[in-house]
């Protein structure tokens, strides 16, 4: 078996958007990735971004549900807002904390709903 037959898996962020196609630069709009639109097109148009495993410097290239885009070490999935339920949902392991005051306080706060991943076979 080749390195290339073997399967890898891998998770990624499943991104929810309301209907496709969507434009490549919003979903890095969408996940708080870059800071505003401008930024966004620029890394893609530098060729930091990958769609579907090759590198994409389309700024308004349509991305549809099934997508799958790497940028910044990370793999994020393209699915449509109540079409998820083909997806297997991994929980994320919670970092340990250290018992100073200062942790105790930030542990009592409502924690934000993390985003799920789904593992992807190639």
């Amino acid at each position: 078996m080749t390195e290339f037959e073997q399967e890898e898996e891998i998770y990624a962020t499943l991104v929810e958007i309301k209907r496709e196609p969507i434009e490549l630069y919003k979903i890095l709009k969408i996940e708080n990735l870059v800071s505003g639109g401008g930024e966004a097109k620029q890394v893609i148009a530098e060729g930091y971004v990958s769609l579907n495993g090759e590198v994409e410097t389309q700024k308004r290239k349509k991305v549809y549900a099934g997508d799958l885009i790497y940028f910044n070490e990370q793999y994020f999935q393209i699915a449509v807002q109540g079409e998820t339920a083909d997806y297997e949902f991994v929980e994320q392991e919670q970092p340990i904390t250290n018992n100073n005051s200062k942790q105790d306080k930030q542990s009592e706060l409502p924690q934000a709903a993390k985003k799920n991943r789904k593992p992807i076979s190639f």
